[in-house]
């Protein structure tokens, strides 16, 4: 980033302006401060990626968050294009580009669409100077490791792999990406949004002191499902309802509990060295993914994090996540209390037309990634945030290989396994996979 971080002085002048001092006490503040070596800096993000020639994207996986991810890159600035669309499916295409003209009057000529399992290198072919990596995500690291060799720079949507065979290649392209000065921005959203950012600086100058354990919870109804359809085969079968193949989309727990679990390990600026998890299915029609997961991942100061989720329908719903100090606790987004359940600091919401808090930050993290994305790219100050997300998926995956097992799975485990998931070969046709989801332990003999 070309935004130079705040100096300390300006990191206290803020945090009075945001109330934090009347909250908690400048004098708390500046103690809890000064009792560290360094004042965390929180990054200054740009509202608006600055001009410049224009920059061309090609976005590969045209589906609901490839096409806001498309949006989303239009929004960041000016002198920006989507030039090239690539998905398996023709109706996914047509969708982005209907969403495409109605949100920024764009238009992507047929020549520039491309389906089949090959798309991906069409759209790195086309002259696009950066690639949205959205599609399933079993296949990011192969789109990804293509990009990096085509030197292009990158969006990659979460998660990066569905195994860890693929997000060690991932970690492996992101170093090849660093060392070509390539831009690569993860989409975890978290991490560039101004309410997380804030409350991260509070706590990493002591508002709640040394942290000691975390709760994260995603707790929800059941997803989407496509029943097979006469005339699908296999392949096209999954490819349609891959959010229910632990080989397309990883098991819900990476697919979409990763945005807790990354928020976890960010506030605590590393990643869990093992799981013990336990899960199960219930009522999911399709797949062969679990409906609900429990982990306790351990730190390697024995500090733990445990985290719930699950996708039944009937059930009370939670998204909430706390995160425990030795002097207080936050739930990581926007305010942080005293053990008397005290509210000692309150991130400010930008005030709406009626003149009360939003609710909302000024820039949705969907859209803050692209901004930074694009400014990086113009100001020559490139980014990668290649490890942070390989590691955060790579997480989830050791939770739910826990849980799939009934065993104790190690960071080791993961960095050493040889796990692959999926065909070796991608046609339509037959699939040499069943819906037969994973039953830990031994059974029951009479």
């Amino acid at each position: 980033m070309n935004q130079k971080a705040k100096s300390r002085r300006e990191f206290i002048t803020s945090t009075a302006a945001l109330g934090i001092a009347g909250a908690i006490g400048s004098g708390y503040l500046l103690a809890s401060c000064n009792s560290r070596k360094s004042v965390y800096e929180a990054p200054v993000f740009p509202s608006i990626a600055p001009d410049g020639p224009p920059l061309k994207a090609g976005l590969i996986g045209c589906g609901g968050r490839g096409t806001g991810a498309a949006i989303n890159f239009l929004n960041a600035g000016p002198n920006l294009e989507i030039t090239a669309l690539g998905d398996m499916f023709q109706h996914r295409i047509d969708g982005c580009r209907e969403s495409l003209k109605k949100a920024h009057n764009v238009e992507i000529p047929d020549q520039n669409c491309f389906i089949g399992f090959d798309a991906y290198k069409r759209v790195i072919d086309s002259g696009a100077d950066v690639i949205l990596c959205a599609t399933p995500p079993h296949f990011r690291p192969a789109h990804f490791e293509a990009a990096v060799q085509a030197r292009k720079h990158c969006f990659l949507e979460k998660p990066v792999g569905v195994d860890p065979v693929g997000v060690r290649s991932v970690m492996a392209s992101g170093k090849m990406a660093a060392s070509a000065g390539l831009t690569v921005v993860g989409g975890t959203q978290g991490r560039y949004t101004d309410n997380n950012i804030q409350t991260l600086a509070m706590i990493r100058n002591g508002a709640i002191g040394d942290l000691i354990s975390a709760n994260a919870y995603r707790l929800q109804g059941r997803i989407w499902h496509t029943n097979r359809q006469a005339g699908w085969s296999d392949m096209e079968a999954m490819m349609r309802d891959w959010i229910n193949w632990n080989w397309l989309s990883g098991d819900y727990i990476t697919e979409m509990h990763i945005h807790r679990i990354d928020h976890v390990n960010w506030f605590f600026g590393k990643f869990p060295e093992r799981a013990i998890a336990l899960g199960g299915r219930l009522h999911r029609p399709t797949g062969d993914q679990y409906d609900f997961f429990s982990l306790d991942f351990i730190f390697d100061d024995k500090k733990r994090f445990q985290s719930m989720s699950r996708q039944i329908d009937g059930c009370d719903n939670v998204w909430d996540m706390m995160i425990f100090g030795a002097r207080g606790y936050t739930n990581g987004t926007d305010r942080i209390y005293d053990y008397d359940d005290n509210l000692i600091w309150q991130y400010q919401y930008p005030l709406g037309e009626d003149g009360q808090p939003t609710n909302r930050v000024a820039i949705p993290g969907t859209d803050q990634e692209m901004i930074c994305l694009v400014n990086a790219i113009r100001t020559n100050t490139p980014i990668n945030d290649t490890q942070e997300i390989a590691s955060s998926t790579l997480t989830c995956i050791m939770g739910r290989e826990s849980a799939y097992t009934g065993r104790w799975v190690t960071w080791d485990d993961m960095m050493n396994s040889g796990q692959r998931l999926g065909p070796t070969e991608y046609k339509w046709g037959p699939v040499d996979l069943k819906a037969e989801h994973p039953v830990p332990g031994t059974p029951v003999t009479t």
